[in-house]
């Protein structure tokens, strides 16, 4: 199985992601035996949920450390000192200091740290991960009325991983709406998993908010669940003005994507997502950095 790579913005490196549970990601999306499992069990919300509970045990205070280490990660960023996390949840979604994360002036920025691909036109997006796979946006939304405002619009996959800053924020100002939840199984978002079936991501659990936009018409946006993501939490109030780059929720335990759909013509991706995007190559960028105009 080929390496997972990205194209590092800041570096302008291709760099190899270290993949957390790579080994049971590959056994349970590429053996027979684990594929049954998947389908047994690994998919169900109750299998999550379990995980998740173990991960708010304070026992799991003891993987803190050796993870930062491990995946070299900057603890100067983080808003509390590491030793502080009661147990590996609440250090999974743990806030960031402000200045880590500053705001680009551009028009529309990222909404969450991650590996991101963008693309003009939803509607016209083959070759993702393998080839011959094609996005459903219809199916993805899941909702023909709001499909029919979305039909041939420009999209973003934010794909977050284990290591990852695990709160996502608004792309953009405007008015949200309130979150509505679409019912479904919990595959893996990995590459891995995505390699054998991209489907996975319009069959898994997933959210729906429409924000209103002063200039930029309405925005879509979707967060993805994922196996061994516990929940998915919103701690925006809906109906009230938002700024760009607000906090509008976290993941818990596990990594897993975010999707940002504009109405055609509405806006302009930058130009090194496209560019990368079309070669079927993620950029990683992080939350708040320039996304389009």
């Amino acid at each position: 199985m080929k390496p997972i790579t990205f194209l590092n913005r800041y570096s302008g490196e291709l760099e190899t992601e270290q993949v957390y549970g790579e080994g049971f990601l590959k056994w349970a999306y590429g053996n027979p035996l684990g594929k049954i499992a998947l389908h047994s069990f690994i998919k169900r919300p109750f299998f999550s949920k379990w995980y998740g509970k173990r991960m708010n045990n304070p026992i799991t205070k003891e993987k803190v450390a050796p993870f930062i280490k491990e995946y070299e990660m900057d603890a100067g960023d983080f808003l509390e000192d590491a030793e502080s996390y009661e147990h590996f949840n609440a250090f999974f979604y743990r806030k960031l200091k402000p200045e880590a994360r500053p705001i680009s002036d551009a028009a529309v920025v990222f909404p969450a740290d991650g590996r991101h691909l963008g693309f003009a036109n939803a509607e016209d997006v083959e070759g993702v991960f393998i080839k011959g796979q094609k996005w459903d946006l219809q199916k993805l939304i899941g909702d023909d009325e709001i499909y029919e405002e979305f039909a041939n619009g420009s999209l973003v996959l934010s794909r977050l991983c284990p290591v990852d800053y695990h709160r996502y924020h608004f792309p953009l100002e405007g008015i949200a709406s309130k979150t509505v939840v679409v019912n479904g199984p919990l595959f893996s978002v990995s590459p891995i998993a995505l390699r054998q079936n991209l489907d996975y991501i319009w069959q898994n659990k997933r959210t729906r908010t429409i924000v209103e936009t002063p200039k930029h018409g309405k925005v879509l946006i979707m967060e993805i669940g994922a196996t061994c993501v516990g929940s998915i939490y919103q701690t925006y109030t809906a109906g009230e003005h938002i700024e760009k780059a607000a906090e509008k929720g976290y993941f818990a335990f596990g990594g897993s994507s975010t999707i940002t759909i504009f109405q055609q013509g509405k806006v302009t991706l930058d130009a090194d997502l496209l560019e990368n995007s079309a070669k079927q190559q993620e950029l990683y960028a992080k939350m708040g950095d320039s996304m389009g105009r």
